[in-house]
């Protein structure tokens, strides 16, 4: 199962909300495409942030001292030999992502979609370290954009 929460910790966030709950729907339906194990209970926070609150965990965790559009945090648990569970934290910056969208000429939720993509993709062990692994991951994102009527982002 897929359990997810959205938290706001900026007002640019708010009124947004029932769309992302809705964007996130729609690409859950996707959830074999984003291999999504039905071994695993999934248990995921949106948080839905700004650039100061992403460039904390960034330079805390990432170390790297600036903002970026989104972090990936995953923690897994097995205990008894029960399901596994992983438990997954991702942060969105308001600002960096509008500024992106508005660089590259995209729609904002469309931005969005593949963010949530590209981190449902790292939830379930895609990297994009090397060149063959982020051209893998990159085309599933395409893939699975092309499937809900979005453009290829690259």
């Amino acid at each position: 199962m897929i359990y997810y929460n959205i938290f706001t910790k900026t007002n640019h966030w708010p009124r947004r909300v029932k769309k992302i709950d809705d964007v996130i729907n729609k690409i859950l339906i996707h959830r074999k495409d984003l291999k999504f194990s039905s071994s695993i209970n999934y248990f995921c926070n949106f948080i839905l942030a700004n650039d100061r609150y992403i460039k904390n965990f960034n330079h805390k965790y990432k170390n790297v001292n600036k903002s970026t559009d989104v972090l990936t945090f995953v923690s897994k648990l097995n205990i008894n030999n029960m399901k596994e569970e992983k438990y997954c934290d991702i942060i969105f910056s308001i600002e960096t992502i509008s500024n992106d969208a508005k660089k590259n000429n995209i729609n904002f939720y469309h931005h969005l979609t593949h963010l949530i993509i590209h981190s449902f993709l790292h939830i379930n062990n895609y990297v994009h370290n090397k060149i063959k692994d982020y051209l893998v991951m990159r085309n599933r994102e395409i893939n699975i954009l092309k499937q809900l009527g979005i453009n290829d982002p690259y």
